[in-house]
């Protein structure tokens, strides 16, 4: 004879707790305004978890109009290793708040984008985030401006969206600061000509931590290349080869930064005792493989993604959520790890110093 497991009901789950079906129902599914006292409601948690039963949530999504569902649609965020903890965070956030999270990954195709989102919508979902996988600002499909929507890593022109991205002024502040706290003067900078938010924030922090410590900027210490290793090192070359060369290096990314240390070595100096080294991205593999590790700043891709779903539900449940929008600028803290130090002949004047 076979026997069949059933669930526990939300009948099974009254009896254990010794109340209502009407008040398990109210504790469990958070009915507010409800009067139940507290040592109801931790009787009935857990009876309901020594039962294992949980509340089903698609009947109280149809009660709330809710699907618990949130569309997650993204560029190349699914594909680029560093960036993919933008969907980590989202992820658990979704997950906290008990809803499902759909991801859907467009490339850069502006037609299935669009489609994408029709796809979702026409899936009932909550609500939309739409990821980039670089700090840009973007056009959103029409059909996205239809329901609560949150964009990460971009925004659009208008700012109408509410849409969350990374402090590229202060995590270039942070980096400049942290070579000038070590003593370095002659700060040269590794930059990139490409439009994009990032190159221009990232001078603004660069030139403002210089005028803060009341260094003069000098242009002939910004070179230009394009954002990858060989640029990194034909950019350094260019300064390093200086009769008067910089002492220390702030680079755009982690890649430029590895041609920094490529450019270096060839010239027989020595991270960071001969030249000191930052870079931006935390980039894995990159800013934890190189010799010595670079000291760099971490894009908050986690706390974008986590921030983008907790805000996403704020929107859905207010009355006003189509109309709510918000601009945040999360914190790139700096990871501090072993390619900055004193300018050369520094420790040397600290240790004569000393001893006179």
């Amino acid at each position: 004879m076979t026997h069949t497991h059933r669930s526990p009901t939300i009948k099974d789950v009254a009896a254990r707790a010794g109340c209502s079906v009407t008040t398990v129902s109210h504790v469990l599914n958070e009915v507010p305004g409800t009067r139940v006292k507290e040592n109801t409601r931790e009787r009935v948690r857990t009876a309901a978890r020594d039962l294992g039963y949980s509340p089903n949530l698609l009947a109280r999504g149809v009660r709330q109009n809710r699907t618990n569902t949130l569309g997650f649609v993204s560029d190349a965020v699914g594909t680029t290793p560093y960036a993919v903890e933008i969907i980590l965070g989202a992820q658990h956030a979704a997950t906290e708040a008990g809803d499902l999270l759909m991801l859907m990954n467009a490339g850069l195709n502006a037609d299935l984008t669009t489609r994408e989102v029709k796809a979702l919508l026409d899936r009932r979902v909550d609500g939309v985030l739409y990821a980039a996988d670089y700090h840009r600002v973007v056009t959103v499909p029409p059909n996205m401006r239809e329901i609560p929507a949150v964009l990460l890593n971009c925004r659009t022109a208008d700012r109408r969206v509410t849409s969350a991205v990374p402090d590229e002024v202060g995590g270039a502040v942070a980096a400049v600061q942290e070579l000038i706290a070590n003593g370095h003067r002659r700060i040269g900078y590794l930059t990139e000509g490409s439009d994009i938010p990032a190159t221009s924030l990232r001078m603004d922090g660069y030139r403002q931590a210089l005028s803060k410590a009341h260094i003069r900027f000098r242009p002939e210490l910004v070179a230009r290349q394009p954002s990858n290793t060989p640029g990194g090192y034909r950019a350094a070359s260019d300064l390093l080869d200086r009769t008067d060369r910089p002492t220390a290096l702030f680079c755009f990314n982690d890649r430029m930064a590895m041609g920094a240390y490529h450019a270096a070595a060839k010239r027989g100096l020595e991270i960071p005792r001969d030249l000191s080294v930052v870079g931006f991205d935390n980039q894995e593999n990159i800013a934890d493989g190189l010799m010595p590790p670079l000291t760099t700043v971490a894009l908050p891709h986690y706390d974008m993604g986590f921030w983008g779903v907790t805000t996403l539900l704020d929107i859905i449940n207010t009355s006003d959520g189509l109309s709510t929008s918000q601009q945040a600028v999360l914190p790139c803290p700096l990871v501090r790890r072993g390619s900055v130090g004193p300018p050369p002949g520094l420790d040397d004047e600290r240790t004569n110093g000393r001893r006179s």
